[in-house]
């Protein structure tokens, strides 16, 4: 039923294995060394159409201290941090909620308002631009970090409901009616019996919310403008100039932007791989 492991194939299959890894792995990484390369060459170097050859000269200080001698580029890192880091407590506060409550508890609508929560994930998000927009702008909402998150907060939801849904549904549901016969309150069985095993899930879950709204790019054009709302990710396009593209300045903040959401999934590394494995093996 599953794929064999590598080392019980026969000895052709290994030897193509072990070939085509590094290539496939080389033609992913091309794209990120190239935008690596380009951010410490100099203008003079793109102008010349070297693209992919070594830089004739290392401009890593001039580049990176451009970026933020001439560009609103920390303005746009910080109102990316008040966009995602409310965004991340919300969502899965609100998911930890609706996940315990379906779960949980058994009542006639229960797979109904699941399915509910499940089939918003598999709208096109195209088809929500305008209304979105015009809604923002109905309640003074448009072009305001406070609208961009309440936006992200209300789409993520139902993706984190889903998930913590899930994980609930595999606790040991003893622990809960061991709690319910000693008389404690459902408000305290969540906090004190439920909450305390969602950790992993939370660490996981945290992470992959901060890399998707830390990456959004359309949503942030969308319902933003100008360098007092607008996240890193639509802020980037600002570093061109009005005639000129400025591709290793571009490529400089791209490096600088993704620094935020590598140096957070190394950080939670060990509560995130716990998480998406919890349960993997008994």
């Amino acid at each position: 039923m599953f794929p064999a492991p590598i080392d019980r194939r026969p000895a052709a299959v290994g030897v193509a294995y072990r070939t085509a890894l590094p290539i496939a792995l080389l033609l992913w990484l091309l794209p990120l060394l190239a935008v690596a390369l380009t951010s410490i060459r100099s203008a003079g170097d793109i102008t010349a159409g070297n693209y992919w050859g070594w830089p004739t000269t290392i401009n890593i200080v001039e580049n990176y201290t451009a970026i933020f001698e001439n560009t609103p580029i920390g303005k746009y890192i910080l109102n990316s941090f008040k966009v995602t880091i409310p965004t991340v407590i919300g969502a899965v506060a609100l998911s930890c909620m609706t996940g315990f409550a379906l779960a949980v508890y058994r009542f006639r609508a229960n797979l109904l308002v699941f399915f509910m929560f499940v089939a918003g994930n598999f709208v096109p998000f195209q088809i929500l631009m305008v209304p979105v927009r015009d809604l923002t702008l109905q309640m003074g909402l448009y072009n305001t970090i406070t609208g961009l998150a309440l936006f992200h907060i209300a789409f993520q939801t139902g993706f984190c409901t889903l998930f913590m849904r899930n994980f609930i549904r595999a606790l040991p549901r003893e622990l809960i009616e061991a709690a319910r016969v000693e008389g404690v309150s459902e408000i305290r069985i969540f906090w004190f019996v439920v909450l305390p095993l969602m950790k992993p899930a939370i660490a996981a879950l945290s992470v992959l919310i901060f890399t998707f709204i830390w990456n959004d790019y359309f949503w942030a054009t969308v319902l933003t403008q100008g360098s007092d709302t607008q996240p890193i990710t639509a802020g980037l396009y600002s570093l061109n100039g009005q005639w000129v593209a400025a591709w290793h300045l571009v490529s400089a903040g791209s490096i600088v932007a993704a620094i935020p959401p590598v140096a957070m999934f190394f950080l939670m590394q060990r509560h995130f791989i716990a998480g998406l494995t919890l349960g993997a093996v008994k």
